[in-house]
């Protein structure tokens, strides 16, 4: 009995004290500053939100939401399949990374990212896309359900990142207060705008499982969503491999058209 009360004393410190740390898991940013030829980094808005702008002349504008394993200057992959095909992109920069000032959590990261957007949509007239990449992800689908997009581009996306963290931590965090949840799947309902998923077959930080059951999700909610696994693809590479870009083009050739 007395190893029974141990065990569940010191399980209890241990979910209060990744309570108040995870966030230090969910935002490991590097320090690496963004600075590519082609973008200007500007910030907009009251709330001081940073973010790299590359001018181009073919619709749709894309606002770009990365992933939380690094900072913007690990994401010129995705940045150039869209500045490649003449797009205007604008990705917003993440406090706490890559030399932006400030603390991230998922309350701040979302609100900054409507600002965001209403900064790209009073500067373009025409349709505008969310594309996020793994923890971005979560970020597109929020601006999705709030603002007007014209479709939405996933890469490496969860189903609910709390869910990650039980498998890491082996706390139930998708039920413990104080936990920044990231659920995606309450967000699919809002939906409205035609989906791309990609999602590497080897990703060993966020299973592709999390990618196709997301996406039917999707189905079940009458979303016109297409998925692609891409093979040999890793968490880390799946926008450095062969195809990545045309899939993209020939998505958004097929809904905006």
């Amino acid at each position: 009995m007395k190893l029974l009360l141990l065990f569940a004393g010191t399980y209890l410190l241990y979910a209060a004290a990744m309570v108040l740390t995870h966030p230090r898991f969910i935002y490991p940013f590097g320090p690496d500053p963004f600075d590519s030829p082609g973008f200007r980094q500007e910030v907009v808005s009251d709330r001081q939100v940073a973010l790299a702008i590359s001018e181009g002349s073919a619709d749709p504008a894309v606002l770009f939401f990365m992933g939380n394993g690094g900072a913007l200057a690990y994401f010129t992959y995705t940045l150039d399949a869209h500045v490649n095909a003449g797009r205007t992109i604008v990705a917003m920069e993440y406090p706490g990374g890559g030399g932006i000032p400030g603390r991230s959590s998922e309350r701040r990261l979302k609100i900054d990212a409507l600002e965001a957007y209403d900064w790209l949509a009073a500067r373009h007239d025409g349709p505008i896309v969310v594309h996020g990449y793994s923890m971005g992800t979560g970020i597109a689908q929020h601006v999705a359900v709030e603002r007007d997009v014209a479709a939405v581009i996933l890469d490496a996306p969860y189903v609910k990142m709390c869910e990650l963290m039980t498998r890491a931590s082996y706390l139930p965090a998708c039920y413990m207060p104080g936990v920044q949840k990231w659920n995606n799947a309450v967000l699919v309902p809002r939906l409205s705008a035609p989906v791309l998923v990609q999602h590497g077959a080897a990703d060993q930080l966020i299973p592709i499982a999390n990618g196709q059951r997301l996406t039917r999700l999707m189905e079940d909610a009458g979303l016109d969503v297409t998925m692609h696994e891409v093979t040999g693809a890793t968490h880390n590479n799946i926008a450095g491999q062969p195809g990545y870009s045309a899939r993209i083009d020939a998505f958004l050739d097929r809904v905006l058209k």
